[in-house]
C-alpha cells in the first residue's frame, strides 16, 4: 500500500481503508530522476479519483475500484509534452531568453521569462536587450541572491539556484517545513447540499478555473474528468501557454472576463452564484480588491469551495513572490546538479502536475463535507510545498536511475495516448489516468481555444 497515498488521506481526514479498493500497478523509478516522482504522482492522482469515488458513493451507496499504473502516472507529470495537433507536436511555449544564467563565483541564476511583463521587468533591473549573450554578461557582474532579490522588487520572476542544503536554511523553506501539504478549512456557514442529480461523481456540479499554465489548470480538468461542468475564465490579451493551453482545456468552456472593467466583475460574481468551485492561482490577496477573496464568495455564494494556489507557501516572507514550476525547482534544489554543474530540471514537472491532482482532491473532499455538513470551505495547496512533500520521500539509489530517459518508449506511451477531436484539429493527449470501475474518467466536451465560449453557464445535466 501506498504510503504516499496513506499520507493524503490521513491529511484530509478520510480511513485509511479508503485505500484498501485503489491499486496501484508499478513502481520508482520510471525516469531519470532519483525522487520518487511515480510514487508521489500515482498517489495524486488516486485520492483524487477517491474522492470522487467517494461522491459517488453519497450518490448512489456504492463504491468502486480503482486502478493506477504507476507508469502512466509518471507521464501523466509531463502530459504537455505529448500533445499532438494532427499528428504534430505544437512548438513550446518558451521565451528565448528564459533559462539558466551564470552569477559571481561560478553560480546560476533562472529568469523567468515566458510572459513579456516579466521579461521587461527582469531585463529592466539588468539594463540589457532581449539577448541572451547581453544578458549573460550582465548577470556575471551580480552575486546571484542580491540579483533574485532586486528582481523580486520589480516583480518580476528569478531564483537564485540553491543547492537542498541552501534551500533549507532560508527562512521561506522553514516556514514551507511547517506547513501541511495542503489545507480544507471551513470559512463560513451555509446548509447542507445534496449532490444534485446525474450518472457521473461531479454530474451538476460547476467550477469556474482562473489558473494559469500547468497545476490549476489540471486540477480544473480533473474536475472535468469526473462530469464536472468548468469554465476556463481567461482575459483577452492576458499572456498565455498558447497551444499547451489545449492540453489542460480538455472538458472545459472557456471565456473570456475582463476583471478590470466593471462589466467584467459583474460577469464573473453571476457566474460565482451558480458555482460551486472557484479554482485561482493569482499570487495572495491579488483578486482581494476585486471582490474576490474566499471570504468575499463565501457571502456571495454561501456553500463556495475556494481553491487556490500559489508558489511559495502561505507564510514567511516569499509568500507574496511570483513563482512557477521551474523558478520553485531552481530555489529548492531540485534543478541543483552540483557546485560544478549547470542545473538542470527534472524530467517531469512534479510540483505543477502533483499540486493540481491535489487540488482537485482537496476540492471534491470539501465537496463532500458540504454535502453531509454545509459550509463554505478553502483549499489552498502551494508548489514550495509540494516540492517539500517530494523531498521528504527521499532519492533513489544512483544505479537505480542510471541511463533511465526522460520519457516512455513510444510503444508503451501509445497506449496511454487517446484522440479527441477540438475546433484546431484532431488532438493526441494522455487518457486519464486513474480507472474507476464504474465511472471511468472522460472529458465530455472537446478541447477549445481560450476566449470559444460567452460567459453563461450552460443549463444542469438532469
Amino acid at each position: 500500500m501506498s504510503r504516499a497515498l496513506l499520507e493524503l488521506l490521513q491529511w484530509a481526514g478520510l480511513p485509511a481503508n479508503d485505500a484498501a479498493r485503489t491499486v496501484i500497478e508499478g513502481a520508482d523509478p520510471v525516469f531519470g530522476t532519483r525522487y520518487r516522482i511515480a510514487e508521489l504522482g500515482a498517489a495524486s492522482i488516486a485520492a483524487a479519483a477517491i474522492a470522487a469515488d467517494r461522491l459517488w458513493a453519497l450518490r448512489t451507496g456504492r463504491r468502486q475500484s480503482i486502478s493506477v499504473r504507476a507508469r502512466a502516472a509518471a507521464a501523466a507529470l509531463r502530459s504537455n509534452h505529448y500533445l499532438q495537433i494532427d499528428g504534430s507536436t505544437p512548438p513550446r511555449p518558451t521565451d528565448k531568453v528564459t533559462g539558466f544564467y551564470p552569477v559571481r563565483d561560478g553560480r546560476w541564476i533562472y529568469l523567468h521569462c515566458n510572459f513579456s511583463n516579466l521579461r521587461e521587468r527582469s531585463l529592466g533591473v539588468l539594463r540589457v536587450a532581449a539577448d541572451p549573450d547581453a544578458i549573460a554578461a550582465a548577470t556575471r557582474q551580480w552575486d546571484g541572491i542580491e540579483l533574485e532579490e532586486a528582481i523580486a522588487a520589480a516583480d518580476g520572476c528569478a531564483a537564485f539556484v540553491r543547492s537542498e542544503d541552501e534551500w533549507t536554511a532560508t527562512p521561506q523553506a522553514a516556514a514551507v517545513a511547517l506547513e501541511p501539504l495542503f489545507t480544507i478549512e471551513r470559512i463560513g456557514d451555509a446548509p447542507a447540499e445534496p449532490l444534485p442529480p446525474g450518472d457521473r461523481p461531479l454530474s451538476g456540479l460547476r467550477a469556474l478555473d482562473l489558473t494559469r499554465v500547468l497545476a490549476g489548470p489540471t486540477c480544473a480538468r480533473t474536475l472535468a474528468e469526473h462530469g464536472a461542468d468548468v469554465m476556463r475564465v481567461s482575459r483577452k490579451g492576458l499572456p498565455d501557454s498558447g497551444l499547451f493551453d489545449l492540453d489542460t482545456g480538455l472538458g472545459k468552456l472557456s471565456t473570456y472576463i475582463d476583471l478590470r472593467e466593471p462589466d467584467g466583475v459583474e460577469q464573473l460574481r453571476a457566474l460565482v452564484r451558480d458555482a460551486d468551485i472557484f479554482s485561482q492561482s493569482y499570487r495572495p490577496g491579488s483578486l482581494d480588491a476585486r471582490g474576490f477573496s474566499p471570504r468575499d464568495l463565501a457571502e456571495l455564494r454561501p456553500g463556495i469551495v475556494y481553491v487556490t494556489l500559489n508558489a511559495w507557501g502561505y507564510s514567511g516572507p516569499w509568500r507574496q513572490r511570483r513563482g512557477y514550476d521551474t523558478v520553485v525547482q531552481s530555489a529548492n534544489g531540485l534543478a541543483w546538479r552540483g557546485p560544478d554543474q549547470r542545473p538542470a530540471f527534472l524530467p517531469v514537472s512534479a510540483q505543477d502536475y502533483i499540486a493540481g491532482y491535489v487540488m482537485a482532491y482537496g476540492a471534491m473532499t470539501a465537496l463532500e463535507r458540504r454535502a453531509r455538513e454545509g459550509g463554505s470551505w478553502l483549499v489552498r495547496v502551494s508548489l514550495a510545498g509540494t516540492g517539500h512533500w517530494l523531498r521528504q520521500h527521499g532519492l533513489l539509489d544512483p544505479a537505480a536511475v542510471a541511463g533511465l530517459p526522460g520519457s516512455l518508449p513510444m510503444e508503451e506511451l501509445e497506449t496511454y495516448l487517446m484522440d479527441s477531436d477540438s475546433p484546431v484539429g484532431r488532438l493526441t493527449h494522455l487518457a486519464p489516468v486513474a480507472q474507476l470501475s464504474e465511472t471511468p474518467g472522460r472529458w465530455a466536451r472537446p478541447a477549445v481555444p481560450l476566449g470559444t465560449h460567452s460567459p453563461v453557464w450552460p443549463e444542469r445535466a438532469l
